[in-house]
């Protein structure tokens, strides 16, 4: 007897299958649960207490505290679906918060969501799915996922402008079986006339817009707390050492800034040249060194941890031409990846980019397929690697 395919590619009745939905009180994991509720799936819902902040309970564009739990717990309620909320508070302090806050007084600019993905959410989330018999994890995430003979593949969205697939470059092989991402044909406002069509409460939400466990967006607030030593004031100095002027502590900078540094443009030059940027941040030293946009410029950026999705177990070193985003609102660019030691690798590109921040991702395509990625570094935090 040939046993029929469900819609996740799985050889059970939907009845019969058991998906966990993420559900973190906004539209698209609502939606999310309610199509796989109606396509007659066991659906559990699990929203994750990630962190206690007295702003965020009232708090509209965050997510995973709060409201936002109480939003996902009706949407449940709604869909006649079983919810649990599973504390993670520990979990996510420890593999995010003081891994961002680390990351900021080392004068890199972290991704906090990247790393919620690849460990609390895709990690732990998976594993929990897995001991209450779950057959799949499914996620609101904008992203396709698709079996290209076999062979489990990870696409960008349909609608490019919402595809969340930068922040995914860390799934493994073993996540991307076991994971389902039921949006990633939908536009945002397909997914929102679903919402009303379900009766939702969340179909009008706000979109989340901020790291969910800064209240108030202040990045140096939540590090300082912290980290107490990473508000020591220092220079700010031009690429040549002079001394400019002083600043209120590294981790209220970030590359590519130029607001808000106190020491006005330079006298004498074009008004062009007279704009200075961040263009590195010293940890080691304490200092802020500024130049003008040129100095921002860069066709070689190195990488380090790459998870690689493509041909073979690592990048090949002698280079595989590919698209990279070196930042999550940019287009990818064309560029060549070679393969290093450890985990490392250099891209080339095709084009210089302006304003690359250590810390940051660099992801890597195919056309719409994902690659990987890995995270991005100072060239010589590389003095004793060859790549």
């Amino acid at each position: 007897m040939v046993q029929t395919i469900n819609s996740l590619g799985l050889a059970k009745k939907p009845k019969e299958t058991r998906v966990v939905v993420a559900m973190s009180g906004g539209v698209d994991s609502s939606v999310t649960a309610a199509l796989l509720h109606e396509q007659g799936y066991d659906v559990v819902g699990i929203s994750l207490q990630l962190y206690d902040h007295g702003a965020a309970i009232s708090k509209s564009k965050a997510c995973c505290a709060g409201q936002d739990i109480y939003d996902a717990g009706r949407v449940a309620d709604r869909l006649n679906i079983p919810h649990y909320v599973l504390d993670y508070e520990d979990k996510f302090k420890s593999d995010v918060i003081e891994k961002f806050a680390s990351s900021y007084v080392e004068g890199e600019t972290p991704i906090p969501c990247v790393l919620c993905n690849q460990t609390v959410k895709f990690r732990d989330l998976v594993k929990t799915a897995r001991e209450i018999d779950s057959d799949l994890l499914a996620t609101g995430h904008y992203i396709r996922r698709v079996d290209n003979d076999g062979v489990q593949q990870l696409h960008r969205a349909v609608d490019h402008s919402r595809d969340q697939s930068y922040f995914l470059f860390s799934t493994t092989p073993e996540q991307i079986d076991f994971l389902r991402f039921p949006l990633g044909s939908y536009t945002k406002s397909e997914v929102r006339d679903l919402a009303r069509r379900y009766d939702l409460l969340t179909s009008e939400k706000p979109d989340s817009q901020d790291i969910c466990f800064v209240p108030n967006g202040n990045y140096g607030d939540i590090v300082q707390k912290l980290r107490p030593e990473s508000g020591e004031p220092g220079d700010i100095v031009d690429k040549y050492g002079n001394i400019l002027g002083r600043h209120k502590g590294i981790i209220h900078y970030t590359i590519g800034q130029r607001r808000g540094l106190g020491i006005g443009g330079r006298s004498g030059i074009s008004d062009k040249d007279s704009i200075l940027y961040v263009t590195s941040i010293e940890a080691d030293t304490c200092r802020i060194v500024v130049g003008n946009k040129s100095d921002l410029s860069l066709n070689t950026v190195f990488v380090k941890e790459i998870n690689w999705l493509g041909f073979g177990e690592t990048p090949p070193t002698n280079g595989i031409d590919i698209l990279v985003k070196v930042r999550s609102t940019q287009d990818p660019v064309p560029a060549t990846l070679y393969g290093g030691l450890n985990g490392h690798g250099k891209i080339e590109l095709v084009e210089p980019e302006f304003g690359i921040a250590p810390g940051q991702a660099a992801v890597f395509y195919d056309n719409t397929r994902l690659l990987g990625g890995g995270w991005i570094i100072k060239s010589e935090s590389l003095s004793k690697e060859r790549v």
